[in-house]
């Protein structure tokens, strides 16, 4: 199949405009590209309403989900969409106070929502309806040690700093898992003593496909780890399979492996304030020329791009995952 769904968002236009993240984004967006073609539509535009939304202009744009049979999950920062595909009906939705930047959920074995509450550094289990079942402190500690349960996190428009800025949630072997940006890992919630150190850099995706896990790191590293042995077998610098090696890819973030080998990235046209926020590898790899927002198919075994397709002319200048 060559259907393949982005999710991500399109960059508020304003004269003056503020860099700031948590106000870049005005709307939240679906693509269904034609891996084949490249042919591309816009499947879904999306505004949060604004009793979930920190004021007017907080970003609104798509985080990172799963695509499961024909039920596509998805989140904003501070709500969870679940569409039907390929009609897009919204089948779906929960929003909790406790939401502050949300980056990704997924559906559990169980039949249950778990998220990355990137705001809170915390993971929460919940059922459809939205009855929290689990919550866990991503380092270990009290999960409502730092916040209040009595506040509305979703109008609290950021809470940074993150003491671990968790990105992304998956379940391997019955247990839950999630990756920690600023400890530079993948972290067991449900046995704390288990980890994969992703030491290049900081981590974003983790998607298990057969007996490996996938990662992506902010750099444009793609890293491979054994899902038994728990020890990273591949890591490839993405930026040395692309033939033009004087450009910058941009912050890589969403990953859909094909099979062992072939695998599509993302990777969003670096902003202003991603120089002040913890990317200092931009800086050993900048230069004069960068690459607009796109996915690109990579060949790990030929070490080689296959494709790229910019996102750009459809308006998503934000891409957080790719489904198929």
């Amino acid at each position: 199949m060559s259907r393949l769904y982005l999710l991500g968002g399109r960059q508020r236009k304003r004269l003056l405009k503020s860099e700031e993240e948590q106000r870049l984004y005005d709307t939240a967006l679906i693509l269904e590209v034609d891996a084949e073609s490249g042919t591309t539509r816009v499947c879904m535009e999306y505004q949060s309403p604004a009793e979930v939304r920190a004021s007017a202009e907080s970003s609104v744009l798509f985080k990172a989900g799963a695509l499961v049979e024909n039920k596509l999950y998805t989140c904003t920062s501070a709500e969870v969409l679940i569409f039907q595909v390929p009609d897009f009906t919204r089948i779906g939705y929960v929003s909790l106070p406790c939401f502050n930047d949300l980056h990704h959920v997924t559906p559990s074995r169980d039949g249950n929502l778990v998220v990355a509450n990137t705001g809170l550094d915390m993971v929460v289990k919940f059922t459809p309806q939205g009855r929290v079942l689990a919550e866990w402190n991503v380092l270990g500690e009290d999960p409502w040690a730092r916040f209040s349960r009595d506040r509305d996190y979703r109008k609290v428009e950021s809470t940074k700093p993150h003491a671990s800025h968790p990105n992304f949630v998956f379940e391997l072997n019955g247990d839950v898992w999630v990756t920690r940006f600023e400890q530079r890992d993948a972290a067991c919630l449900t046995v704390p003593a288990k980890k994969i150190d992703i030491a290049v850099q900081r981590p974003h995706d983790g998607v298990v496909f057969g007996e490996r896990v996938f990662f992506t790191t902010v750099d444009g590293h793609a890293v491979v780890a054994n899902a038994s042995s728990l020890e990273v077998e591949r890591i490839v610098d993405l930026s040395n399979l692309s033939e033009d090696r004087g450009v910058l890819l941009g912050w890589c973030r969403g990953i859909l492996p094909l099979d062992e080998q072939k695998i599509w990235v993302g990777f969003t046209r670096v902003r202003k304030t991603q120089f002040q926020e913890n990317v200092l590898w931009i800086k050993h790899r900048f230069r004069e020329r960068e690459k607009p927002t796109h996915i690109a198919l990579y060949d790990l075994a030929k070490k080689c791009c296959l494709r790229e397709l910019d996102l750009e002319p459809y308006g998503m200048n934000v891409v957080f995952g790719i489904y198929r």
